[in-house]
């Protein structure tokens, strides 16, 4: 394995053993993955993205996703939000609360249901609005690090990832995250790394951090060599190998072991049981723990000699037991099937136009009536 020269990263008064960070998944990110990654390596694991609305009205479902395993050393929340008044909000409610060492800001999330609210990866396109939400949420955050996700625009002909970034440095932001694709590419075609490059050269008082097609750690340590980042935010690489975290460590960390991975069938059916009994102490539901492993069990056993038969009973499983049965049924010993198993995981799509609000495009400056929308808009309770 490839392993890069020792970077040291400190974000904030933190100071992380890997330069390496768990991005914000939906559904995925929650509690229980997080823990299971720490398990395996190390880093900087971040919560499900929270709307602060749903936090400053205190939504049920808000409050668990944002309640931290005691085993959780460094605590990190994302939040979303669209006005600058209720992200600092629920930003001084995880101060007061004691809720989180870090926050993080997202202004990268590309789907629908978030740009066409102005919000995600929409918003660094409204500089003044922009400015407001970092520089409010940082002065409410106290001694708490406040970092910003992006991505590189709305579209190639709406960038917005350098005004973002010089404005995040300006405001008092610990470090800033590029994602190197826009939001019209959602997920799909290569990450623009190049992009990332250009970020560092153009923010130089805080760290840059890269995300986009880290599948390995070999793909972590030439993005940092081709870029200048100080670390890497992995999203899909992880999904179904959670143990990527240990590789990531030993490659970019200080002297950190390798932990012996032989991703044999064996190996990687434990896994997938230990993620299922941390999500049913997650949830303290069993079928509902075992309901959310569903979703991953195409990750786990990509590339693996696990029949159709199998594959769809271990997407359907409903109890602990169940898991057990089934993974009797598999050649245990079967060795790490190579290519197979690696590369792009999780969703793809392809390129489609960003659904804004109207005349979003108009001006980087927003008007009143605008801006009222918005703020409706952000009384989604959801959870995130």
């Amino acid at each position: 394995m490839t392993t890069a020269p020792t970077q040291p990263l400190r974000i904030g008064p933190i100071e992380l053993e890997a330069p390496v960070v768990l991005a914000p998944m939906a559904g995925i990110t929650n509690t229980a993955f997080r823990r299971l990654c720490r398990e395996y390596g190390a880093g900087l694991f971040v919560s499900e993205m929270i709307t602060s609305r749903a936090l400053v009205e205190r939504n049920e479902v808000t409050m668990r996703l944002v309640t931290h395993h005691e085993s959780e050393n460094i605590r990190s929340i994302q939040l979303y939000g669209v006005d600058p008044k209720t992200v600092a909000e629920a930003v001084r409610i995880i101060v007061a609360e004691d809720r989180a060492d870090h926050i993080d800001l997202n202004f990268g999330c590309p789907v629908p249901k978030v740009t066409r609210k102005g919000g995600g990866s929409a918003l660094p396109w409204k500089h003044t609005l922009f400015n407001q939400i970092v520089t409010q949420a940082v002065e409410a955050a106290e001694h708490l690090p406040l970092t910003v996700k992006m991505r590189k625009g709305i579209d190639d002909n709406h960038l917005t990832y350098l005004d973002a970034g010089r404005m995040a440095e300006d405001a008092g932001a610990a470090a800033v995250a590029l994602h190197g694709r826009t939001a019209s590419q959602m997920y799909s075609g290569k990450a623009d790394w190049s992009a990332i490059a250009t970020l560092k050269e153009t923010v130089t008082s805080i760290p840059v951090l890269g995300n986009g097609d880290i599948w390995s750690a070999d793909d972590a340590v030439r993005m940092m060599a081709e870029t200048g980042a100080d670390g890497v935010v992995v999203g899909r690489g992880c999904l179904g190998r959670p143990w990527l975290f240990g590789e990531l460590a030993h490659a970019l960390g200080d002297g950190i072991a390798a932990k012996s991975v032989d991703a044999t069938l064996g190996f990687v059916a434990a896994a997938f049981k230990r993620h299922a009994e941390l999500l049913t102490e997650f949830f303290e539901d069993e079928v509902r723990g075992c309901r959310d492993i569903r979703k991953h069990a195409a990750w786990y056993f990509k590339g693996y000699p696990v029949g159709g038969d199998i594959r769809s009973q271990f997407a359907t499983v409903s109890t602990l037991a169940e898991i057990d049965e089934l993974t009797t049924l598999l050649d245990l010993d079967a060795p790490y099937p190579g290519e197979a198993a690696e590369g792009q995981r999780g969703r793809a799509g392809t390129p489609k136009r960003t659904v804004l609000p109207d005349g979003w495009l108009n001006s980087h400056d927003i008007a009143a009536d605008v801006a009222c929308n918005l703020t409706e808009g952000e009384a989604d309770t959801s959870g995130g």
